[in-house]
């Protein structure tokens, strides 16, 4: 019925109104017409309407008795009642049917179409206020409640808002995740598909000054420029095919907030322009108008992509990599950081099951230990399935146990090590073996951190010239490490 266009019901009119209103607003929108109360009450539940335009008892249709249904069945659908009505009518029709807008018997059609346009954009301007106001709707006694849960059952570990760790490179991270929260400098967050980049960014805004205003999301991959442009910009009607009614982008939307777009590296060139405009002036032109609107949004942008790699390829400008990289945050991989997999397993374990009403003793140490031989290629979100189907295994009152995990994980075995009994000397001096020895620590640790001196040399407890100085003495480089590594 409705082509992608906002959809009408013409309820009640004599024949030749009901033609006459079906052509004009035809041009703008899609139209259908019934007299039948029944009739009309089946058709709202096989078409998508977005508004009804019902005539009182002109023909016979009571448009009070429809209404009062329609707004039990369809709320979501805008509701406008014409005719003459005593003041008892329009009293139930308030009440009961909850009408938007009452009407004349005759209006002219140019003012019936602007009714039904306002209508339509208040229709719109009401789901965009829901949205805006989504992220407030958490009672403070629930989320009391919520934290205490939370925060005993992670004593031993650290949380930055959702972000749970015990790592040091997290702890690192998060650190410094927390000193960018507190300026208004745009962020760019990087890390492989999982790990949690919007989680980082929600604990950013959460922790700002911005906290207050809304914090907007959006997925850039994937989307027509013309698509992306009116999420974020905003249209004016008209502006494209489909364009019924003006539409509010999310960076006018977010004004004094903040916006989080991620897979930031998708994007195409030409919309890196506009973005880069944004970011320099603060400026939104929406499609289709010459209007420039200003406002105040902090710009976290996410990506699982190196875009340094993508600058070297010609796929994204590097002026624009500069204007987002004013903190630049790197999320590791969950096989990086294998610290956090117990912390984390306990805290997905402990939140999933009180979602589900369910009342578990904890992860069985074996489970445990099981996670910790798999490399996790999904990263926390990876992690997080596991559990999930688990706990949804686990009887009330029991363990979370081996018996539990999914076949591939289930079926690891651990790498043998050299133990104190193992080890020998193989014809070298004590001296040489421990050279070896330091030289293959050094190596798998430099190889690790990607040989980011100052990270290794953290780990090892050296400081950075000591570290230096090992591989300048050992003749550490990247083919020595790939050996080692191989």
């Amino acid at each position: 019925m409705n082509n992608g266009m906002s959809s009408i019901l013409i309820c009640g009119y004599l024949p030749a109104p009901t033609q006459e209103l079906s052509e004009y607003l035809g041009m703008h929108y899609s139209t259908c017409s019934c007299n039948d109360v029944g009739q009309a009450l089946k058709l709202l539940d096989e078409e998508p309407v977005d508004l009804i335009l019902a005539q009182h008892q002109q023909t016979g249709f009571d448009a009070l008795t429809f209404l009062n249904r329609a707004r039990i069945s369809h709320p979501e659908v805008v509701r406008v009642l014409a005719g003459s009505l005593s003041r008892e009518e329009m009293t139930e029709a308030i009440n009961k049917a909850a009408v938007y807008q009452f009407l004349p018997e005759v209006w002219p059609v140019e003012l019936v179409e602007l009714m039904v346009r306002r209508s339509l954009e208040n229709r719109e301007l009401g789901y965009r206020y829901r949205h805006l106001n989504r992220e407030f709707k958490i009672a403070e006694d629930v989320l009391k409640k919520y934290n205490e849960q939370i925060e005993s059952s992670i004593e031993d570990s650290h949380q930055f808002d959702k972000l749970v760790y015990c790592s040091r490179s997290m702890a690192s991270l998060c650190n410094m995740a927390k000193k960018a929260s507190k300026t208004n400098l745009p962020i760019l967050i990087q890390g492989p598909t999982g790990t949690g980049k919007e989680l980082m960014a929600r604990a950013i805004h959460h922790n700002s000054d911005r906290s207050r205003q809304p914090l907007m999301v959006h997925n850039c991959g994937g989307m027509s420029d013309e698509l992306l442009h009116s999420e974020l910009f905003g249209h004016k009607k008209g502006a494209f095919t489909g364009a019924v009614s003006d539409r509010l982008g999310l960076l006018p939307a977010a004004d004094g907030g903040t916006v989080f777009l991620d897979e930031i590296g998708d994007v195409s060139p030409t919309f890196q322009v506009s973005l880069l405009r944004f970011l320099q002036e603060g400026e939104v032109k929406p499609l289709g108008s010459d209007k420039i609107i200003h406002c105040d949004v902090r710009v976290i942008a996410a990506t699982n992509q190196p875009l340094t790699q993508l600058i070297q390829e010609g796929k994204f400008r590097e002026d624009l990599y500069y204007r987002l990289n004013g903190f630049q945050l790197n999320i590791p991989p969950l096989s990086e950081r294998p610290d956090d997999i117990e912390v984390l397993t306990e805290y997905l374990a402990k939140r999933y099951a009180h979602s589900i009403g369910r009342k578990i003793l904890g992860v069985a140490p074996d489970v445990i230990k099981q996670f910790q031989l798999h490399n996790w290629p999904g990263n926390v979100r990876e992690l997080e399935n596991e559990i999930k189907r688990m706990v949804a295994m686990t009887d009330n009152g029991s363990f979370v146990s081996p018996e539990d995990l999914s076949e591939p994980i289930r079926s690891l075995k651990a790498k043998p090590t050299e133990t104190v009994e193992t080890l020998t000397l193989d014809g070298m001096t004590l001296k040489e073996k421990i050279e070896q020895m330091e030289i293959k620590i050094i190596s798998k640790t430099l190889q690790r951190c990607r040989w980011n001196q100052s990270q290794t040399a953290r780990e090892l407890g050296l400081s950075r010239v000591g570290l230096s100085n090992k591989i300048k003495r050992y003749g550490i480089h990247a083919d020595v490490v790939a050996g080692v590594q191989g």
